[in-house]
């Protein structure tokens, strides 16, 4: 095997045409002799290019609809005949096999077909075979073959082709074969998911994941950790699927932060009124809604101001120019909304290190979808946390019932809570948190943590008192003691929503009563650890 690789022939079988003709044009006037099928052969033909058909290689016409064409000895012996050893190439003389020096594949549109709620026959007739087994083939033999999966690498190739005087260094060819392999993986991957999908098989023998790369990162959540970010596809709404349109590049955990601000303030629609979340260390430092956009920023801001300096803005509707003068006043590092007018646009432009994320729409918080956590020697996969109830789900469990004006709040406060690091504990008052408790190994340390925030707020607005006074408290998980419970009542909670199902239930229960405590069960735990 020598460093260099020259490129006589190639096969280019494409399903994703883009940039086709460029590069059958320039492989031409480079004198490589082109093979083709179907729709890639006509694309090439009707550019004027000559092609030859691989069924005049094969002997065989495509049939089954396509699905025989290039599963043949005179395909796969020219991928992956070994030009280095003479048996290979008696072998291929003697059977009238030639070379092929680079193989140009994209595959069947499955996941784009699956995308768009195709049914089951449709996307098994979207399954490549002949793609994936060339491609395998041709990254087998990277020692002499050159395969190409992605559009991106045509113009590296012809670089490579004009540096090299129609060759191509082994160092390419390797690299051009790791992507091949990964892209046979994803596909598989893909394909394999569906199927456990389409089966309602949750927990398959095999479970497989993949993502392309969508940037590398400058480091991880520590300088000494290298990072990246992969996107899987999905086209779910937020920092994987906006787009930027100023600012630096995102870090590790301005995507971590900006991922968990978004799917928060997704859980509250547009229609019901502008919302804004505030995220720090993907927790939630303030969320509120407003009569306007500004009005529920400033309301959210109001609830921790020292945890809201740096922290992350995702906004349930169009940002506009009101509301972004109000953010510019403080150093934030990410803010993400469906659309932004360009009035704000270009306030924001006069801070040039402020990243403006904007997407399609909201995330859909009752979608299903798959959560993955890596462990020593293995990963964990769950389903999404997309538990949603309304008020028709609570079940009022003490003496007083909830006010109308309480129960909004304990909704609220419940979907934010979701959203917190386990032990959580928000407190809300008139559709806005007023204190938050995160990540406490004691649920009432927690409850303690809130409160305390929400006196120094009160101390920093000159308030008369804290807002947690007449303000409902959420729990994440049920209060395994009265404790937690009375903890908050002493913060100035007059109603409770927990989930309920702990053993001193009873005991939670009359505590309540005993301090006139509204309180709502909802059967439903959102940890999130």
């Amino acid at each position: 095997m020598t460093d260099l690789a020259p490129v006589h022939r190639a096969l280019l079988s494409v399903s994703d045409k883009t940039g086709l003709v460029e590069l059958g044009q320039a492989l031409s006037d480079r004198g490589v002799e082109l093979l083709s099928t179907g729709g890639s052969a006509k694309a090439l033909r009707d550019a004027g290019l000559v092609v030859k058909d691989v069924a005049d290689v094969t002997g065989f016409p495509e049939m089954m609809d396509g699905r025989v064409k290039t599963l043949h000895p005179g395909v796969h012996g020219g991928l992956l005949g070994l030009r280095d050893n003479d048996q290979h190439m008696a072998a291929m003389t003697a059977h009238g096999i030639k070379p092929i020096d680079l193989l140009v594949v994209n595959l069947y549109p499955f996941e784009e077909t699956v995308a768009k709620d195709a049914d089951y026959d449709t996307c098994i007739e979207n399954i490549d075979i002949g793609g994936p087994a060339m491609i395998r083939a041709a990254a087998k033999n990277h020692a002499f073959v050159n395969v190409v999966v992605d559009v991106e690498d045509y113009q590296p190739l012809l670089d490579e082709l004009a540096a090299n005087d129609g060759q191509t260094t082994y160092a390419f060819r390797q690299r051009l074969a790791l992507t091949a392999y990964a892209r046979t993986g994803a596909y598989d991957a893909a394909v394999s998911s569906w199927m456990a999908d389409a089966l309602n098989e949750q927990a398959p023998r095999r479970r497989a994941v993949a993502g392309k790369l969508a940037q590398t990162l400058r480091y991880g959540e520590n300088p000494h950790q290298n990072a990246a970010f992969y996107v899987d596809g999905s086209n779910r709404p937020g920092v994987a699927t906006a787009t930027q349109l100023q600012g630096k590049e995102l870090s590790y955990n301005n995507i971590n932060d900006t991922d968990a601000a978004f799917e928060l303030v997704s859980e509250f629609l547009p229609q019901d009124g502008p919302a804004c979340a505030i995220i720090k260390h993907a927790n939630p430092c303030g969320v509120a809604r407003g009569e306007t956009l500004k009005d529920a920023y400033m309301r959210a801001f109001d609830c921790d101001r020292t945890s809201a300096f740096g922290g992350i803005i995702a906004l349930n509707s169009t940002l506009d120019g009101e509301t972004a003068e109000e953010i510019c006043n403080i150093f934030t590092e990410v803010v993400i909304a469906p659309g932004a007018h360009q009035d704000a646009k270009d306030i924001f432009a006069k801070k040039k290190n402020l990243r403006l994320l904007t997407t399609p729409g909201l995330a859909n918080p009752a979608e299903s979808g798959l959560m993955l956590r890596q462990v020593s020697g293995g990963y964990l996969v769950q389903d999404k946390d997309n538990g949603r109830l309304d008020l028709s789900d609570l079940k009022v469990v003490t003496k007083r019932a909830p006010t109308d004006q309480e129960l909004a709040d304990m909704l609220f406060a419940w979907r934010v809570a979701k959203h917190v690091k386990s032990n959580a504990i928000v407190y809300v008052k008139d559709g806005a948190t007023v204190g938050v408790g995160a990540g406490q190994m004691s649920r009432v340390d927690s409850c303690r943590i809130a409160a305390r925030k929400s006196q120094d707020m009160a101390e920093a607005l000159g308030l008369a008192a804290p807002l947690t006074r007449g303000s409902v408290v959420a729990s994440d998980a049920f209060f395994p003691f009265a404790d937690g419970l009375l903890t908050a009542a002493e913060a100035g909670a007059t109603a409770v929503i927990q989930p309920g199902g702990s053993m001193r239930d009873d005991e939670v229960i009359a505590a309540a009563d005993e301090a006139g405590l509204a309180m709502v069960m909802t059967g439903m735990r959102h940890f999130r650890h």
